[in-house]
């Protein structure tokens, strides 16, 4: 029998950064002030103890729906919103300097097809409905590099698979990371649960998608010389 919390939640570690130095007076501001408008539903176990699935329809109103797991400083996803007014965007990230940092970035665009999950990822799959979200993205996730930390990547069975139940048919996934293991794991991890790697060529893996914002972690890794790659997956 797997372990449990007493909330009933099932016992998932979580190794991940919650928190980093003390938020600036503006960024406790905005989670004081706009975090719970910008909510997709009732996510956590204690919100939604009977794991009722959110309802999408209401929270957005005939648009496609995206998802971007861990969305660092928020910049890709609000470059995304502001590019794609017409698709409702969620965004799962249990950093909190980083939700604050987004909560700031869409108080100044004035964006309103954005919502914000400020936790796992794991538990917002919980409670979206199958074959709901028409595109994902993972973008320069956490590399876990020491080989004995490789189980915690997302790029697991423990991710992938309810990633794979939420995603539409012909959905599209990208994952962009600049450490070649984690590209290679995620090559041999990727499809097991109905995924097909789109690449026919080596441009697409080396070249970013046409609508790509590179991020702060991307120009970082490039001043330190390494090679962003650029993958894209559709579901089966």
């Amino acid at each position: 029998m797997s372990r449990q919390h007493p909330s009933g939640a099932p016992w998932r570690n979580f190794y991940g950064r919650l928190k980093g130095k003390a938020l600036k007076p503006a960024q406790a501001r905005y989670l004081a002030e706009d975090l719970a408008a910008l909510s997709p539903g009732p996510v956590t176990w204690e919100e939604n103890p009977d794991r009722t699935p959110l309802d999408l329809a209401r929270l957005f109103p005939g648009k496609d729906i995206w998802l971007e797991i861990g969305f660092g400083g928020g910049e890709h996803m609000v470059h995304q919103a502001r590019e794609n007014p017409g698709i409702g965007l969620i965004g799962a990230e249990p950093y909190i300097n980083g939700v604050a940092m987004l909560l700031g970035k869409i108080r100044r665009a004035g964006l309103t097809n954005l919502r914000i999950h400020p936790g796992d990822a794991r538990d917002l799959f919980d409670v979206l409905p199958d074959a709901s979200i028409s595109k994902a993205f993972l973008l320069y996730p956490d590399p876990w590099p020491k080989k004995r930390h490789h189980r915690r990547r997302f790029v697991t069975p423990e991710h992938l698979a309810p990633l794979a139940r939420v995603l539409k048919p012909g959905a599209e996934f990208r994952v962009a990371t600049d450490i070649p293991d984690y590209v290679r794991q995620t090559l041999l991890e990727v499809p097991r649960p109905g995924f097909t790697w789109t690449a026919e060529d080596p441009t697409d893996w080396r070249d970013p998608w046409p609508d790509w914002l590179s991020t702060r972690y991307e120009q970082k890794a490039l001043r330190e010389g390494r090679s962003p790659h650029y993958l894209t997956f559709r579901r089966s």
